[in-house]
């Protein structure tokens, strides 16, 4: 039996789940909302972890509403979907009437010898963030593993902050999976530019410390980077253990596959955010976007949902990088399904460009550095081919 029952639970005190509960309050609904989260820490954002959180303490806390109960430091170790029951990790057992899950992902580790050495860090959470701040302290220069978003940005911070960075990782250039190598090659330019060294096309075999603290990446190609620490920045995978353990079905991706109303397979249970894959109206297919924008406006969507709406989800998605105040790069659309064609307007030379990415005929997706205009544009055309 359940000691206590609640109209809404949310799993995950994140983005998604934050403006779920704050999406629930603004539309009327006064029934009782418990929101749970394993972190330490309130509902905040994640970007700011690898940006500017690492040059200032000050922590971008998310606003919750006060009515709405907060559980930190707890996980839901177990869900019924048909008993519409969920089993804490405070032993309590609480009945819902209707559930979101914004779970969330996890670092995708790397397991190379010396993977347990001091000072290899992963970036995820605030506490993530005060233990590289502290490590960085007098520091001569951290590696970074990966050429992506988090690699890239914390590159820029600790560069702001006067110690040296070096990115090592396989790919032609920065942020060229994602855009392209003509984007990857400029931001390859901008950070070597401002004192970044830059590693492309190395694959990491092992780390290595005469002691217990890590001081060496060692490439495949025989290269050695000396370091004082190591941000490893190799991407995410979903958190489904719970969605898994629950019966719900899960996507291609390995996500928590939604309806386009973000809806799972169990009625009534509802999933925003990074674990979230849902039947996109704007890509035609199953998608699962890690961006925090998108968790927040999933959060909002379910929100709106769990009170009978029925809508799909159907933002056009948006991202943004920050270099640190080198440069910021916003994209809408994503081109995960790939492009073949890039048209560029403006030039890379005066760092004022965009580049839309089309497959075929059809926009996927568009970035741009300085030319506001040019993303709005694409917003518009992507929802409007989406409509047609």
């Amino acid at each position: 039996m359940a000691e206590r029952a609640v109209d809404v639970l949310i799993v995950g005190a994140g983005a998604a789940g934050a403006s779920c509960a704050s999406e629930l309050r603004a539309r009327g609904f006064d029934g009782s909302v418990l929101l749970v989260g394993r972190e330490l820490d309130p509902p905040y954002e994640r970007p700011p972890i690898s940006k500017g959180y690492l040059t200032s303490r000050e922590a971008s806390f998310l606003p919750v509403p006060d009515d709405v109960e907060l559980l930190t430091r707890t996980s839901v170790m177990k869900l019924d979907t048909a008993a519409r029951a969920a089993s804490l990790s405070t032993k309590d057992t609480v009945s819902f009437g209707s559930a979101v899950l914004c779970t969330g992902a996890n670092v995708r580790r790397l397991p190379l010898d010396g993977s347990n050495l001091e000072g290899i860090h992963y970036l995820r959470a605030l506490r993530n963030a005060d233990a590289l701040r502290a490590d960085v302290e007098g520091a001569s220069r951290v590696a970074l593993v990966g050429g992506s978003f988090i690699a890239c940005e914390v590159a820029a911070s600790l560069t702001t902050m006067g110690v040296g960075a070096t990115l090592v990782f396989p790919e032609e250039a920065p942020m060229a999976l994602q855009f392209g190598g003509r984007v990857g090659g400029w931001v390859r330019g901008l950070l070597e530019s401002r004192g970044v060294e830059v590693l492309a096309g190395e694959e990491v075999a092992r780390f290595e410390g005469d002691g217990e603290d890590v001081q060496r990446v060692v490439c495949a190609s025989g290269r050695v980077v000396e370091c004082s620490a190591v941000v490893v920045g190799v991407g995410a995978v979903p958190d489904v253990t719970l969605a898994r353990s629950s019966g719900l079905e899960l996507g291609s991706t390995g996500g928590i596959r939604c309806s386009s109303s973000l809806e799972t397979s169990a009625a009534g249970v509802f999933a925003a955010g990074d674990a979230c894959e849902y039947d996109s109206v704007l890509h035609g297919r199953p998608v699962r976007i890690e961006h925090h924008e998108v968790a927040a406006g999933q959060g909002r969507c379910a929100a709106r949902n769990v009170l009978g709406e029925g809508a799909a989800y159907d933002d056009v998605p948006y991202f943004w990088s920050d270099l640190a105040d080198w440069a910021t790069i916003e994209a809408v659309g994503p081109a995960v399904e790939g492009w073949d064609r890039e048209e560029v307007r403006g030039s890379f030379e005066s760092g004022s460009f965009s580049v839309f990415y089309s497959l075929g005929e059809r926009l996927v997706a568009a970035l741009t550095c300085g030319r506001a205009g040019d993303l709005d544009e694409a917003r518009a055309r992507l929802r409007a081919a989406a409509a047609a």
